[in-house]
């Protein structure tokens, strides 16, 4: 599994006239689940995003997270995150889960960060969606569950 995960002062994800998650203070997720993922890895990520220390303390350092700050999550599921760029022009997706494996684990992870207490909120899988956010910081940093970066 590979997220995304973006520091935002707030965001919201609209299918056609329809917002169908909003959030203020959190972390803006994109997250794109691997045909060999498992349940574990969707564990770990909710786990490792919800507890990461990316927001600043009255010091201005980055010790708090979403736990500290009581914040939110917005998650929005994105394939072409798993997009194998090395060879050619255009992406290879091949190691993008199935649809129904990939919403399975998507879920899993959203019902997770919201078993530890966050307000989880979320775009529609498979839906063609438009995403807003304002990034603060920029603060953004990548996370996979099999630990490539």
């Amino acid at each position: 599994m590979r997220a995304v995960v973006q520091r935002v002062s707030e965001a919201d994800v609209t299918v056609g006239n329809d917002v169908t998650g909003i959030i203020k203070s959190g972390l803006m997720v994109l997250i794109g689940v691997e045909e060999t993922d498992t349940k574990a890895d969707a564990d770990y990520m909710a786990e490792k995003i919800v507890n990461l220390r990316i927001f600043e303390d009255e010091a201005g350092k980055m010790n708090l997270s979403l736990m500290d700050i009581k914040g939110e999550i917005l998650a929005v599921s994105q394939f072409t995150l798993l997009g194998d760029c090395r060879k050619g022009r255009r992406p290879s997706f091949i190691q993008a889960a199935r649809p129904e494996k990939a919403v399975d684990l998507y879920d899993h992870f959203v019902e997770k960060c919201r078993q530890m207490g966050i307000k989880a909120e979320t775009g529609v899988f498979q839906a063609e969606m438009k995403v807003r956010l304002c990034n603060e910081g920029p603060v953004t940093v990548l996370v996979d569950s099999k630990k490539l970066f």
